[in-house]
């Protein structure tokens, strides 16, 4: 098989703070029938990882209770969504050809097997990730990426921050020429979404705090709105005619503040909520003007052939913000929850 019989991961035992992290000597997982064992060169960190960790999902019957991205997690549980790596194994019925092709992970555990299929897990809530020196995952779900020029970070970047914006922007229907609003576009999905909404030719406003402006603008966005000033004002002198697309991962007030600021049919994409899941709105703003606002998790498989696309012709180029070794998980969980840096944070096993 060419890997050891244990590995080092990372995991969690329950809920809570950096500290339920902790450094493991676990059995190296075998691949199971369709399955791939791929040898872990890059992890990458998402938001969801540190939701995850701390329970902050709630259901839908109780809002407040403690869950992972889709339900109660299964402890122990190896974090961990995002992987670039190569293929060491095979499972029954999968070619042995595959041994040594460089690949992305898929993180999302589908509803179906459609191409449009809505994503109802997440590798690092619902199963095991890539917080570990190995990780199997479904073989359709290994992308070959061997002939990408991106780096082995920037191929661990995508997944989820990255297929998280394609989605985005897919159910949005953004459109060459039209104006599309990206909130948090410093962070991890924000800056994907400037990079993807400025090559479909839209043209890319971005709110971001004043310390960010510049590598916010350099990652594609024609404008940046500071966010600690009047956001809306700058919005309407920046798009005196309003925005066609409006790109959101913070929710929270901006919802109620932006919806006024569409124009008509425009459409308001909400993937997450920094600034707050509870919301108010003028309904009247929807209505009269056939707006909408459009729920957004994650990508279809559909979404993410477009993006290991994208990836394969180096159309995108990752940023990132920094790399720690796989021990130090927790250190490196801290850094992306201070939300100091722009791009993306990545281990290495």
């Amino acid at each position: 098989m060419g890997s050891a019989d244990f590995m080092r991961a990372v995991r969690i035992t329950r809920h809570g703070g950096p500290e339920v992290l902790e450094r493991a000597e676990v059995a190296v997982p075998t691949p199971q029938a369709g399955e791939v064992l791929v040898r872990v060169a890059a992890v990458a960190l998402n938001n969801t990882d540190l939701w995850t960790r701390e329970g902050a999902y709630g259901r839908p019957d109780d809002p407040k209770a403690l869950s992972g991205w889709r339900g109660p997690i299964d402890f122990p549980r190896i974090q961990g969504a995002d992987v670039a790596g190569r293929i060491v194994a095979v499972g029954t019925g999968v070619s042995g050809d595959l041994v040594g092709r460089r690949v992305v992970v898929d993180p999302a555990i589908y509803d179906s097997e459609g191409p449009d299929a809505n994503p109802v897990g997440l590798m690092g809530s619902e199963r095991d990730g890539g917080y570990a020196e190995y990780v199997t995952a479904p073989v359709k779900r290994a992308h070959d990426v061997t002939d990408s020029p991106l780096t082995d970070d920037q191929l661990a970047a995508l997944p989820t921050a990255y297929g998280t914006a394609l989605g985005m922007i897919e159910r949005g229907r953004l459109r060459k020429g039209e104006t599309a609003l990206v909130s948090g576009a410093s962070g991890g999905v924000g800056v994907a979404l400037v990079q993807i909404a400025r090559a479909r030719g839209a043209t890319v406003l971005a709110i971001s705090s004043e310390p960010k402006i510049d590598a916010v603008r350099e990652a594609g966005a024609h404008e940046v709105i500071d966010r600690a000033g009047d956001i809306t004002g700058q919005i309407r002198a920046a798009a005196p005619e309003g925005i066609d697309v409006a790109l959101d991962v913070v929710a929270g007030e901006l919802v109620g503040d932006g919806l006024p600021l569409l124009r008509e049919g425009g459409r308001w994409v909400i993937a997450g909520a920094l600034g707050g899941y509870g919301v108010t709105f003028d309904v009247r703003r929807l209505y009269l003007h056939n707006a909408q606002v459009i729920g957004s998790a994650m990508h279809t498989p559909t979404h993410f052939d477009l993006l290991m696309d994208l990836a394969r012709r180096a159309e995108v180029q990752p940023v990132i913000a920094a790399a720690f070794p796989l021990e130090q998980a927790a250190q490196a969980q801290e850094e992306l929850s201070r939300r100091g840096h722009v791009g993306k944070i990545v281990m290495h096993p």
